[in-house]
């Protein structure tokens, strides 16, 4: 998280060591835990082999509306004779077994792909009219009118609206895995490509799936983390989607908190720390901004010897400001025998 320091009475180069020494006495990394959830039960909903693509002889729209397209009244508003929430999420709304995580009954990919994964050309790019639509493959289809409305309506599910109906189970676990997607799942799988390009797309972006592009939902900001809200959406609230242990090294994760996901950290000296930690601040914001996770990083990538070293050479520095205020070159004088015992710190294995 970046902040923003405001103080008065101080030139902003005497303001950026002060953000300075603050980030490195005070800055504390932010750890990522991990999160596990149920799988998915990927077995056959209705007939046998249905989702396999094609429509075999004791196949129809009707018993597989996923390989042999919807039936010619689907979509028109009544769950008429024949139409079930099987075959027409659309009329029907989504079976109430939907969301057990297991592929049973009469779910098949097309209307749960939560429980049964994408079906095959979900994810093209195109949105075929006769087998997918916006309920069982938004990010082709777009999103269904009613998504966004606040209410999670029949015929949607957490896998076609999560800014109404919350993400599915397995979402945040930190890997992207069928049948999740951007739309479905962005504190897993990121955001859709289109967002972030200053464009709010209607039909596929809203404040719940590109916050970027569309602007904060109502609720986010008030600091909890609640209802549907998650990382991807209201990261102010939730936090940053970063999962250590998926092998991704994701903002805010680093050597010294995550070393499976970004590496071993090798430790460095006492004056590249504080070198180190001087690039944390961004001198092209008014007035400066100072990355406080990434200052304590820096701390970390030195041993206990040299951290004290660090500390003695920060104290002497905060203590001269007053007199010497941005002067580097004065705090240095100020504090030759703490920056020269921290130039000779050494670590026990050195």
């Amino acid at each position: 998280m970046r902040y923003t320091a405001r103080m008065t009475g101080l030139t902003w180069a005497r303001r950026a060591m002060a953000l300075a020494l603050f980030g490195l006495l005070f800055g504390a990394a932010l750890a990522a835990c991990g999160r596990t959830a149920p799988g998915f039960g990927l077995g056959d909903g209705g007939s046998a082999g249905c989702g396999d693509g094609t429509c075999s002889t004791d196949e129809d729209c009707a018993s597989c509306s996923a390989d042999c397209g919807f039936c010619a009244d689907c979509g028109d508003g009544t769950c008429g004779a024949g139409e079930t929430c099987g075959n027409c999420v659309q009329d029907c709304g989504v079976c109430a077994s939907c969301g057990n995580g297991t592929c049973d009954g009469d779910e098949n990919c097309s209307s749960c792909p939560g429980d049964c994964g994408q079906c095959a050309g979900c994810g093209d790019g195109t949105c075929d009219v006769q087998f997918e639509s916006c309920e069982g493959c938004p990010v082709d289809c777009g999103l269904c009118d009613s998504c966004g409305n606040g209410t999670c309506d029949g015929n949607e599910s957490c896998s076609s609206c999560p800014g109404d109906c919350g993400v599915c189970d397995s979402c945040g676990d930190g890997f992207c895995t069928d049948p999740e997607d951007c739309l479905s799942c962005a504190p897993d799988c990121g955001a859709c490509a289109s967002c972030g390009d200053g464009s709010c797309d209607a039909g596929i972006e809203d404040c719940f799936t590109c916050p970027a592009d569309c602007g904060i939902c109502t609720g986010c900001g008030n600091g909890l983390c609640q209802g549907t809200e998650t990382c991807a959406s209201c990261q102010s609230d939730c936090g940053v989607c970063s999962v250590c242990g998926n092998n991704v090294c994701e903002p805010f994760e680093s050597c010294a908190i995550c070393p499976g996901d970004c590496g071993t950290c090798e430790t460095i000296g006492c004056i590249e720390i504080v070198t180190c930690a001087l690039n944390c601040i961004d001198l092209n914001m008014n007035p400066p901004g100072i990355s406080l996770s990434c200052a304590a990083n820096c701390v970390a990538l030195g041993c206990s010897n040299v951290q004290f070293f660090v500390d003695q050479v920060l104290n002497c520095a905060v203590a001269n400001l007053g007199t010497c205020g941005g002067d580097f070159g004065c705090i240095q004088t100020q504090c030759d025998a703490e920056f020269a015992a921290c130039i000779g710190a050494t670590c026990p294995d050195d």
